[in-house]
């Protein structure tokens, strides 16, 4: 009996050892899915944070170890599909907009990002966080899921170069490089694969786009090289994390002014990190059909804690906060259902600190066609928005082109709650007691904080 409630003790705590009749070829397959769709970030984190001044070679491992504990941390306690890493934009803010332009040292950037975590930490056991999640009306869940698929599908056409910045239009479309004709080609091979009924699509698109882009590296290096393609320079290759690890640094704050900037760091940190997390987490559960009966993201709680204790000790390693990857979508719509998933991505993680130079050699191109398609899946989810109620419909319109158009789930999903707050209280102020749209108390008032927040940008 004792042992019997041990056990169910154990399984409360870690639910994923509670799953049975687990597709754990479907779970793996959907975790190398995942992975190879975010690898980049072993490149990119790195080449951003460096600018610093921070040991380039230690970052490839802290990116690594930090993202592999975030992924265990979400498959055991959350027994969810979704993957951690260095946010992208947040390691872009850490590098270029507080350490160079603002003058702060790197060690007070990472302090500040341990505050964030530790401030998160106590957010989400507080259930904070989960009652914001929670809150978020179903048509603008389903409405954060289309933005999220053409978020992704833009980062996609921008990353195999069919999208380019344009001065005048902003956007344009962009030349017929080679890096188009692979991503197409994989896209290609996607949609066949899925037609046919194949399993491993997206990882198979993958593949074959990366297998040509390094054939015409090695065919014709000096053009590969203009279009961001270039082979292994190597297999193995581990660098120390000892450089940038446990450097912590509360030193900075022995002045009022420091404390000051100090905050302001934490609260850019805190907000856009909060509002991308719940934003992915609401939009692919809304996709892959995770959510209850009420519209509300299984175990939520506990993925915002990996979110939290990942952040936290993220920073110990010496690497920017830590979120929960929208490239997660990849793996769910391969079929990844449960925490194996993420302890898969998690273990890849691990693997690729010690062959790091072949997953950086992976191009934008050859991920391009694995973020189109399920950027395609997923703008599907707009079919449940109920369009013909203008306070539910527009919101959730505003809600999907503000995600593509600011290039942040995070600003879309503020702008989307802003304007349904702002259209809900308006029209009930005209409309019959009966007829009244309930706003909760939690959109409110996070209405009133987004509200300040683009006040004073």
């Amino acid at each position: 009996m004792n042992s019997n409630q041990e056990l169910s003790g154990i399984q409360k705590a870690f639910p994923l050892l509670a799953e049975k009749n687990v597709n754990m070829k479907r779970e793996i397959v959907a975790g190398i899915t995942t992975f190879l769709t975010m690898a980049y970030i072993i490149a990119v984190n790195p080449t951003t944070l460096s600018a610093t001044g921070m040991n380039a070679g230690a970052l490839v491992t802290g990116t690594c170890l930090a993202a592999a504990l975030g992924c265990f941390i979400m498959g055991f306690i959350a027994n969810l599909p979704f993957a951690l890493a260095s946010g992208m934009g947040l390691n872009a803010f850490f590098a270029y907009t507080v350490v160079l332009k603002g003058g702060v040292p790197w060690e007070v950037a990472l302090t500040a990002v341990f505050v964030e975590g530790i401030i998160f930490l106590l957010l989400t056991l507080f259930k904070v966080r989960e009652a914001v999640v929670n809150s978020i009306p179903l048509n603008m869940k389903h409405a954060v899921t289309a933005g999220i698929g053409i978020f992704i599908a833009f980062i996609g056409l921008k990353g195999c170069g069919l999208v380019v910045a344009n001065e005048a239009t902003l956007v344009s479309m962009g030349s017929m490089t080679p890096t188009v004709l692979f991503a197409f080609i994989g896209l290609l091979v996607i949609g066949v694969m899925d037609k046919k009924g194949l399993k491993g699509a997206i990882l198979a698109g993958i593949a074959v786009s990366s297998i040509l882009a390094w054939i015409y590296a090695s065919m014709n290096p000096e053009a590969a090289a203009k279009l961001g393609i270039f082979l292994p320079d190597g297999i193995f290759k581990y660098e120390s994390i000892k450089p940038i690890a446990g450097k912590v640094d509360f030193e900075f704050l022995a002045h009022p002014k420091d404390i000051g900037n100090f905050f302001v760091i934490v609260c850019t940190f805190l907000f856009v990190d909060f509002f991308d997390t719940v934003g992915t987490l609401v939009g692919v559960c809304s996709k892959a059909d995770m959510l209850d009966e009420q519209g509300r993201v299984p175990n939520v709680g506990r993925a915002l804690l990996a979110d939290s204790i990942a952040t936290t000790f993220g920073a110990l390693l010496g690497v920017s906060t830590v979120t929960t990857y929208v490239e997660s979508s990849t793996g769910v719509i391969a079929g990844g259902r449960t925490g194996y998933t993420a302890i898969t991505v998690g273990i890849l993680f691990l693997i690729a600190m010690f062959f790091s130079p072949i997953f950086i050699a992976i191009p934008a191109c050859a991920t391009a066609p694995a973020l189109i398609y399920v950027g395609y899946l997923m703008i599907s989810s707009i079919h449940e928005i109920d369009i013909h109620n203008i306070t539910e419909g527009l919101p959730a319109f505003i809600t999907v082109v503000s995600m593509a158009l600011t290039y942040s789930i995070g600003d879309g999903l503020t702008i989307g709650i802003l304007s349904y707050v702002i259209i809900n209280l308006i029209y009930n102020l005209f409309a019959k007691k009966e007829d009244r749209e309930p706003v909760s108390m939690v959109m409110i008032v996070l209405a009133i904080l987004f509200l300040i927040k683009l006040l004073m940008l």
